[in-house]
């Protein structure tokens, strides 16, 4: 193991409060079955697997009618905390529920990770703990871009400009930072009104530079039908 690592202690938060509706399923997305398991398990699984990773905080609709049916059991320690009504407060819930339980935070980095993306890859979760430990800024997984970028026209459906995709990276999960630097970025954005789509963009706002750390393409979210076939083939080609 990386001597960076070794002092530090790892949890893995997961905010699995949404709805899913573009999925138009009768259940969230979460909640929907992947082979043999829900979505949410194999996220879990994937996580608490990693011999860096001590345990998972994941925060759930307060009407979650889902969670205590899978009966979901792990050897590491697994707390469950009321979700908000954005990801931003669903994160910010999980990482003050794991604040109080831990009681000393100073060397603890948390790994926030998208439920719909059961397909992580370990080496993936052990490239992002070794190279994005080492400083205060944290890092993400993430992938470069390499498709032709167009910006449309607003107000229409056309071409605006094409954008130079040169430096650009689609930002994937897990994102990794010092659990009480996550917090206080987190609740700078919230008192500035700032709607931030990932915990990154937080720490951006706060004066941070996070780490792009290249992972697997193959490490999708799950958002529309379609992908929830794709992430079983994935499943089925990594084993």
């Amino acid at each position: 193991m990386n001597a960076n690592v070794e002092n530090k202690k790892f949890w893995a938060v997961i905010p699995a409060a949404g709805v899913g509706s573009r999925m138009q399923a009768d259940r969230p997305k979460q909640y929907l079955q992947l082979h043999d398991k829900t979505v949410l398990e194999h996220s879990l699984q994937r996580l608490l697997d990693h011999p860096s990773i001590s345990g998972a905080v994941i925060s759930l609709d307060a009407n979650d009618a889902y969670w205590q049916d899978i009966n979901f059991k792990h050897e590491k320690p697994l707390m469950v905390v009321d979700g908000g009504k954005e990801r931003c407060d669903s994160v910010l819930n999980a990482l003050h529920g794991l604040k109080k339980e831990l009681n000393a935070s100073q060397d603890v980095w948390v790994l926030v990770h998208d439920a719909a993306r059961p397909c992580v890859r370990r080496n993936d979760l052990t490239k992002l703990i070794e190279m994005a430990s080492t400083e205060d800024d944290g890092g993400l997984l993430a992938c470069p871009v390499r498709d032709t970028i167009k910006k449309q026209k607003q107000g229409s459906a056309n071409v605006d400009v094409t954008v130079d995709r040169s430096g650009l990276w689609h930002a994937l999960t897990p994102q990794m930072f010092k659990l009480e630097l996550l917090i206080n970025a987190l609740e700078k954005a919230a008192s500035q009104k700032q709607h931030v789509t990932d915990d990154a963009s937080a720490m951006e706002l706060a004066g941070y530079h996070p780490k792009l750390v290249e992972g697997h393409e193959d490490n999708l979210k799950i958002t529309r039908p379609f992908d929830l076939s794709l992430a079983e083939l994935y499943i089925q080609n990594q084993q």
